[in-house]
């Protein structure tokens, strides 16, 4: 049987060089990305939040990676969807990798008193 594989929009902790990055290991990265201007990105403590924004968006930068199944249950569980804290959704990103089927996960949680970090975490 084969393993069903997923594209997934990592644009925080996730990407390379950074902290939860581990989890990426053994997945394939596909390739640097961005968002349609349909965002905005938030810092929160050591991770970022990014929540759709029909009015002034931006489009954030990222990385495209291709996981299978069992790494994507990793990834549900670090951002805690099963509580409610991100939900993985489709995300619209720009050309050339708007025909690729990519999800992301979105902050559901408020993000009162929070600072904008523009289209790229840092950290």
């Amino acid at each position: 049987m084969r393993t069903k594989h997923h594209h997934v929009f990592a644009y925080g902790s996730l990407k390379r060089g950074f902290i939860n990055h581990c989890l990426l290991q053994g997945q394939h990265f596909v390739d640097a990305a961005r968002t349609q201007p349909r965002y905005k990105l938030y810092t929160l403590t050591s991770y970022p939040a990014m929540v759709e924004a029909a009015l002034a968006g931006r489009s954030i930068e990222g990385e495209i990676w291709n996981v299978d199944s069992a790494c994507l249950a990793r990834l549900d569980l670090l951002e805690d969807t099963a509580h409610g804290m991100y939900a993985r959704v489709p995300i619209a990103l720009l050309p050339p990798h708007d025909v690729l089927p990519v999800e992301g996960y979105l902050y559901l949680f408020d993000l009162t008193g929070r600072a904008e970090c523009g289209d790229v975490w840092q950290e």
